[in-house]
């Protein structure tokens, strides 16, 4: 198949590349590289993997738009291109609301256009705001607390409506917390201007910053720190993929979350990233943030169902493991 990928030369965008040119599809990626890593490029130098194409523009403006449908028909579209800190959402809701909503539908209008009408969707548990109960499974209550979080909601309300009008087809896959690099080190190229715990650990581990923060110590948990749900991001590529197959194949939408059912807590993650790395990783604990539940752990029974996935790779020493080996490496 021909298919497109928008935000290809991102994080988890190019690790899903990498498994699509592996299956052996063409793959027309399209990116502005203003979070991206050219590393990620794989025809930078002139010559690439056959099938690959880049388009460095914005799927959110006339001429990249034009460019991404110019070279030929796609079967189906992958979208990342969003913005996606939690915090920025919330003091600069313009850039969210002119990329993660106007862009996408643009997006969504032109695959229509032009015949493509099928569409997997990055979204993520942020739709779901505090939880009200845990596991957090698809049926939970959908309250975000953020803008970032809003985008994503609308955008599925969206889906839903241009499949019951215009015959879309879609998969809205709700992350947790991506995690983790390539485990056979296809992509080496590091996230620019990271706000998650793990590439912060190891900008930490590398030197080029000072210490990490530990925001709050006293919550309701077994080591006093929140707990969170990783997912290896060579999980959620195998996840996107299995999903592309479902509903080209049951010819239907589907919603789920993709995590690993585990709780790791923030201090058993910075402890991991000490011993995987051998770093002392300078630690400053400070109060907890607004908004900061306890708790957040997935349900990803759903995805068994469908797709028949669960996670793999997403233990903390995998995790940290395969980061630490792509940034060591630059360092």
């Amino acid at each position: 198949m021909r298919i497109g990928v928008t935000g290809g030369a991102g994080y988890i965008g190019s690790h899903i590349v990498q498994d699509l040119l592996e299956e052996g599809h063409e793959v027309v990626v399209i990116d502005n590289l203003s979070t991206a890593n050219e590393a990620n490029i794989l025809n930078r130098e002139g010559a690439g993997p056959a099938g690959y194409s880049f388009i460095e523009g914005d799927v959110g403006t006339d001429a990249g738009l034009a460019a991404f449908f110019a070279a030929g028909p796609l079967e189906v579209v992958f979208h990342f291109a969003a913005w996606k800190a939690a915090g920025e959402s919330m003091t600069a809701p313009e850039k969210y609301s002119a990329n993660n909503l106007r862009g996408t539908l643009r997006l969504i209008e032109g695959m229509l256009e032009h015949g493509c009408r099928d569409f997997i969707f990055s979204s993520s548990a942020a739709v779901y705001g505090e939880p009200q109960y845990l596991p957090i499974d698809e049926k939970h209550p959908k309250q975000p607390i953020n803008y970032y979080g809003f985008t994503k909601l609308v955008i599925e309300q969206n889906l839903e409506w241009f499949a019951r009008l215009r015959g879309l087809r879609f998969a809205a896959l709700r992350y947790f917390n991506a995690a983790g690099y390539d485990l056979r080190g296809r992509v080496r190229g590091i996230e620019r201007n990271p706000a998650n715990l793990l590439p912060l650990l190891m900008d930490c581990a590398v030197g080029t910053r000072s210490e990490i923060q530990v925001f709050g110590q006293d919550y309701d948990t077994p080591d006093g720190t929140c707990l969170r749900d990783y997912i290896h991001v060579n999980d959620l590529s195998r996840a996107h993929i299995l999903a592309m197959h479902a509903i080209r194949k049951n010819d239907e939408s589907l919603t789920v979350n993709l995590g690993s059912e585990e709780e790791l807590s923030v201090q058993q993650m910075l402890d991991v990233a000490r011993k995987v790395t051998d770093k002392a990783i300078p630690q400053k604990n400070t109060e907890r943030r607004p908004g900061d539940p306890p708790r957040l752990v997935a349900s990803s029974a759903l995805a068994r169902e469908i797709l028949d996935w669960r996670a793999e790779h997403s233990d903390p020493e995998t995790l940290v493991q395969t980061m630490w080996d792509v940034y060591r490496d630059q360092s």
